[in-house]
């Protein structure tokens, strides 16, 4: 086979990775985007690689972009992303999340101040029209919970008449009221329902300390508000904990797509309720917030199932992504998912569920060469904690839009509509 194969022609791993040149590692990684068709290859054990869409590929990186896609290179001095690290204005992310509050870490990423860090601050819950469901403009029981999030921060738009002050102290007071507001709005679980309808089961002790080192999340914290929201489990120390690491470990990860778009927005001077409805609309694609729940899906499946390993080669059999494999830029392990993985071996879960999660890792880890990252970790807390199904998407539309505000903060201080990219047009010539 050669590398210029067309539509139905099939590349061996090493094949396609010489022809893109990357590692194996990152052609697994395209595919978990959904940016590359994997097939088993006759033996079974190896993979083989669409040709034509591996062609493509190398088409874009020759035209200017890398192979992983157009990439837009933005300044900023809020998230640094590496191959095997994240830091939140020079703090490791991962220590932040295992020492310091949801809210404080916010309050960083806006300001900056290391006071910020030193105290964990309160944000009252909302009142009013936005305070949850069964208020005014209540969007039905249907509604997932990115739709709950945008109908309550369009909800605080409405009543906000300064809404155009574009000054820290004016967004940073907005964001709090967004972040309370989302939460709030978001509709309980079922009095002592699960995920799937199944009951959780006794709990096995936790292994290790029952509170990281950064102590208790208190009931009343971010966190706290919306463990009560996502999961009709009664609370716990360490579970809240792990709950609350989550949310620093997703509140920014650098210019992804949502968080590019939130840019965008603020150039042209957009709100800052503009600029999370914009996040908002674009974490709703099912390739960027909503990963976990195909986890939660693959979890549940294997549950139900005798064979974590027969329930994942069936979906690679039949072609189907694997959400919650591989990433792009990191090259070995996500950070944030072995930091919130190691959390939840904290917790005490229904035993059943654990060895669910644990038989699908030994799988991956003995069998697939990408890691997991941290949509399968955020699906694996959601998973054993007995979250709503969609739960893993409220964590990260809550989680986000702290580092968005960021964002829109740092861009309010630059020049406006500095971004004004071309396009290529490759349609009939009038």
């Amino acid at each position: 086979m050669t590398a210029r194969g067309g539509p139905g022609r099939w590349l061996s791993t090493a094949e396609a990775a010489a022809r893109l040149g990357v590692k194996r590692e990152t052609l697994y990684a395209y595919v978990s985007r959904g940016m590359l068709e994997r097939r088993p290859a006759a033996d079974g054990r190896s993979s083989t690689f669409a040709a034509d869409q591996v062609e493509a590929l190398a088409q874009r990186a020759r035209r200017g972009g890398r192979a992983r896609g157009l990439e837009v290179v933005v300044s900023t001095g809020l998230t640094l992303l590496t191959e095997d690290g994240l830091w939140f204005r020079g703090r490791d992310a991962c220590h932040l999340a295992r020492t310091v509050g949801f809210e404080s870490v916010a309050e960083w990423l806006w300001s900056g101040r290391e006071e910020a860090l030193a105290v964990r601050p309160s944000w009252p819950a909302p009142a009013g029209p936005s305070a949850g469901p069964g208020a005014a403009t209540e969007p039905g029981q249907a509604a997932d919970p990115v739709d709950r999030c945008r109908v309550a921060v369009a909800v605080l738009a409405a009543g906000d008449e300064l809404r155009y002050d574009l000054g820290e102290q004016a967004v940073t007071a907005a964001g709090r009221r967004m972040i309370a507001a989302m939460v709030a709005s978001l509709a309980p679980p079922p009095a002592a329902a699960a995920y799937g309808g199944a009951a959780a089961g006794p709990a096995e002790p936790a292994a290790g300390p029952s509170e990281p080192a950064g102590g208790p999340s208190p009931p009343d914290s971010v966190a706290g508000r919306l463990w009560q929201r996502l999961t009709s489990r009664p609370a716990d120390g360490a579970a809240v904990a792990a709950l609350d690491a989550a949310l620093v470990l997703l509140a920014d990860h650098e210019l992804a797509a949502s968080t590019f778009a939130v840019r965008i927005a603020a150039s042209v001077r957009a709100d800052p309720y503009s600029v999370v409805s914009t996040g908002l609309g674009v974490v709703a694609g099912g390739l960027h917030g909503a990963a976990s729940r195909e986890v939660v899906a693959l979890l549940d499946e294997v549950g139900r199932s005798d064979s974590a390993a027969r329930v994942v080669g069936d979906r690679l059999r039949r072609g189907q992504r694997l959400a919650g494999i591989g990433h792009p830029v990191y090259v070995g392990a996500d950070p944030r998912a072995e930091t919130l993985l190691d959390l939840l071996d904290r917790v005490s879960v229904d035993p059943h569920r654990r060895g669910v999660v644990d038989e699908v890792l030994a799988v991956v880890r003995a069998r697939l060469p990408p890691p997991v990252n941290i949509d399968f970790a955020l699906g694996a807390l959601g998973y054993l904690t007995g979250m709503t199904a969609d739960g893993g998407e409220a964590v990260f539309a809550v989680a986000r839009t702290a580092g968005w505000l960021a964002h829109a903060l740092e861009e309010y201080g630059e020049a406006p509509l500095r971004f004004r990219p071309r396009a290529v047009y490759t349609g009939p010539r009038p």
